[in-house]
Order: structure tokens, then sequence, then C-alpha cells
């Protein structure tokens, strides 16, 4: 299984969207400042995820996302998600 997911730091008001195969093992990723981006902030929330059944699809689905470049659009799949 593999995830298409979306974190949200309120110190720095900022969502980042990922993929990946183990989602609370990268959020721990994100917290300890493995990710270039991400490490500017150490408050890291999960608010969303979608489940892939391989890594090419939610890759896809992470670009698809990114692509829309819309904070709103964001925030409507947090309100409607699965978490």
């Amino acid at each position: 299984m593999y995830y298409t997911y979306i974190i949200y730091s309120k110190t720095i008001d900022k969502y980042y969207v990922g993929s990946c195969q183990d989602v609370q093992e990268r959020l721990k990723d994100h917290l300890n400042s493995r990710s270039k981006y991400t490490k500017q902030a150490k408050d890291w929330e999960l608010k969303y995820f979608e489940t892939s059944s391989s890594r090419s699809d939610a890759y896809q689905r992470e670009m698809q996302i990114k692509k829309m470049k819309s904070r709103k659009y964001i925030e409507s799949l947090i309100k409607n998600g699965e978490l």
C-alpha cells in the first residue's frame, strides 16, 4: 500500500504534499528535519491521506494535487477527507 498525504505546520502556516509507503514513518522524518522543505518547522501534523495500490499512482496523485496550486483545494480535501 502507498499513500499520498498532506501535512500542515501551524508555525509557518503551510501545507506539504507528499507520497510514501509508510505515512507514520515519513511524518517522523519530517518532524526530525530529514526533508529540506519541512525542516523549517517542527510541528507538522498529518491532516489527510489517500491510499494507492502502487508507488506510481501515489506519486501521480501527489503531482496532481501540487499542480492545482490551490490552498482552497487542499483545504477542501482535508475537510472532506479520510481523517
